[in-house]
C-alpha cells in the first residue's frame, strides 16, 4: 500500500534521511521546515500521514498537532511525532495532544516503516468509510464529525492475553481506574472470550507459553464479531521482527517492555477512542444511507448506490495514482434454481450468497447487489495479486459447502467471478464495469466456477 507523507521537521538533514527512507518504500513525499508551513501545505493538499518533528522554532510540534486535531479538515490524519525527547512524560505529551503514535530520535527504521504501514491502512479504512457516509448522505459524515469531538476513552472494556499472571495483573493495576480490565490466562480461549463480550481493545503478551501470540491475533479478526478490535502487543526488544509481521497482517500498535504505566495509559486511551470512532462512523452510515440505496433481500447496497460510489473512488484513485478493481460476480444456474425449486428458495439462496461473499471480503471493500444474481465488488487500494486472492476465497467459500435450504434440502452453488482494474487516466466507471463483464462472459465461457482477471 502507498500513500501521500507529509514530513514536517526544521532541520534539512533528517528531513532529507526520513524521504529517502519513505520514497525506498514508495511512498509520496511531501515536506515542510515549520509548523504554520505545514498547516498551510495542509490546507489546500491531502495527505494520508504527517511525521511531526517535536523541537521546533515558532510553533512547537505539540502545538501543530493540537491545530491539526482541532480542524475538521485534518482531524482525522494520522500523526506520527518524532523527536530526540526520550523522557515518558514527553511520549504521554504527545500522544494526548493528538498524535496516533510517537517514535524517539534515532528513528529504528522498523519501527518507522511498521508505524507507518500500520497508519496508512487505518488512513485508507477511515477514509473509505467517510466515503461511504458522503455517497449515502452528506449529513451522516457531518455528524460522525461532531460526534468525534464528544468522544470519551475512559471506561473502555479491555481484554488482557497473556500467560503470566503476575505481569497481566501489574497491567491490569495501571489500567484499572480507568477501565475496565479482564485477564485471560489461556490464550487457546481467546476467541470464545472475544466473542462473548464487548471488548474495545485486546493487549495480547509476545511471551505466551506454547502459544504463538501472531496466530492469537490473526484468530481474533476472523471472527466477525471481533474483526475490528484493537490490538496491542506488548512485547521485547527481541521481538521486533515479529512485531513488525504483525504490524503487516493488522495488528494495530505494540508497547515495549518493561511497561510505563503512562504510556501504556496513552496508548489504551489513543486505540479506544479510535475504536469508538470507527464505530460512530459505521453506525452514521448504516442509520443514515435510505432504504432507497439499499436491497431489501440481501442488505446489501443497491445499483444506484454502486454507481455513485464507484465514481468517487475511481476519481479519488486516478487523482492520487491509486490502485482500484472492480470484481462483478454472477451465480452459476440460478435460472435453473428459480424454475425447479420456485423462487422463495431462490432468496434464501441469494441472502446466503450474500453472506458468504461479505464473510470473505475485506472491511475495506464495498458489496453491492447489481441486479438478479449478479453482484459486484469495489475493492480500493487493490492490486492485481490482492484481488484475485480476494475472489478466490469468495468463490471457494460459495462452492466448497453446500447450500441448506429449510433444513433439509441441501443445493450445490457455484459462482463465476470477472475482475478488472484501473490503469489508466482514461479510465471511466463504464469502461471499468465492461472489462470486468467480458472477463466474466470468458468465466462462463471456459466452464463456470472460476476467475478471470481482465488482461486489457
Amino acid at each position: 500500500m502507498t500513500a501521500r507523507v507529509l514530513i514536517v521537521d526544521d532541520i534539512p538533514t533528517n528531513v532529507r534521511l526520513l524521504e529517502a527512507r519513505l520514497t525506498a518504500e514508495y511512498f509520496e513525499v511531501l515536506t515542510a521546515n515549520s509548523g504554520p508551513e505545514a498547516l498551510e501545505i495542509l490546507e489546500g493538499t491531502d495527505v494520508d500521514i504527517i511525521l511531526l518533528d517535536v523541537m521546533m522554532p515558532v510553533m512547537d510540534g505539540f502545538e501543530v498537532c493540537r491545530h491539526l486535531k482541532s480542524n475538521p479538515r485534518t482531524h482525522h490524519v494520522p500523526v506520527l511525532m518524532i523527536t530526540a525527547l526520550d523522557q515518558p512524560s514527553d511520549r504521554v505529551k504527545g500522544l494526548e495532544a493528538g498524535a496516533d503514535d510517537f517514535l524517539t530520535k534515532p528513528v529504528d527504521d522498523m519501527q518507522l516503516m511498521a508505524r507507518v504501514k500500520s497508519l496508512a491502512r487505518l488512513k485508507s479504512l477511515t477514509d473509505e468509510l467517510r466515503a461511504r457516509a458522503l455517497t449515502g448522505q452528506q449529513l451522516a459524515i457531518e455528524d460522525a464529525m461532531r460526534a468525534m469531538d464528544t468522544i470519551s476513552a475512559q471506561g473502555g472494556k479491555v481484554l488482557i492475553i497473556d500467560t503470566d499472571k503476575r505481569h497481566a495483573e501489574r497491567v491490569q493495576g495501571y489500567l484499572s481506574e480507568e477501565h475496565k480490565v479482564d485477564i485471560l490466562l489461556e490464550p487457546a480461549d481467546a476467541v470464545f472470550q472475544v466473542s462473548g463480550a464487548q471488548y474495545e481493545l485486546a493487549l495480547v503478551s509476545m511471551s505466551l507459553n506454547d502459544f504463538d501470540p501472531l496466530r492469537v491475533a490473526s484468530q481474533i479478526r476472523t471472527v466477525d464479531h471481533s474483526r475490528h478490535l484493537p490490538i496491542i502487543l506488548m512485547a521485547d526488544d527481541g521481538d521486533k521482527p515479529r512485531v513488525m509481521r504483525a504490524l503487516d497482517l493488522g495488528v494495530n500498535d505494540f508497547i515495549s517492555r518493561p511497561i510505563e504505566r503512562n504510556e501504556l495509559k496513552a496508548r489504551v486511551r489513543t486505540q479506544v477512542r479510535r475504536h469508538r470512532y470507527a464505530m460512530e462512523l459505521r453506525e452514521s452510515v448504516n442509520n443514515s444511507i435510505a432504504m432507497a440505496v439499499t436491497d431489501d433481500l440481501t442488505g446489501l447496497y443497491n445499483r444506484r448506490y454502486f454507481d455513485r460510489h464507484l465514481n468517487v473512488l475511481l476519481s479519488k484513485a486516478q487523482e492520487q495514482e491509486r490502485n482500484l478493481a472492480v470484481m462483478i460476480l454472477d451465480i452459476d444456474h440460478f435460472k435453473s434454481v428459480n424454475d425447479t425449486y420456485g423462487h422463495d428458495v431462490g432468496d434464501v439462496v441469494l441472502k446466503e450468497f450474500s453472506a458468504r461473499m461479505k464473510r470473505n471480503i475485506r472491511g475495506v471493500d464495498l458489496a453491492c447487489r447489481f441486479g438478479g444474481e449478479e453482484f459486484v465488488v469495489l475493492m480500493p487500494d487493490t492490486d492485481v495479486s490482492n484481488a484475485e486472492l480476494v475472489a478466490e476465497r469468495v468463490r471457494q467459500a460459495v462452492g466448497e459447502k453446500t447450500f441448506e435450504i429449510n433444513g433439509q434440502k441441501l443445493l450445490t452453488v457455484t459462482v463465476s467471478v470477472g475482475v478488472s482494474f484501473n490503469e489508466s487516466l482514461s479510465d471511466t466507471a463504464e469502461s471499468l464495469i465492461k472489462r470486468a463483464d467480458l472477463a466474466l462472459y470468458r468465466a462462463k465461457r471456459e466452464g463456470r466456477n472460476r476467475v478471470i482477471l481482465d488482461a486489457a
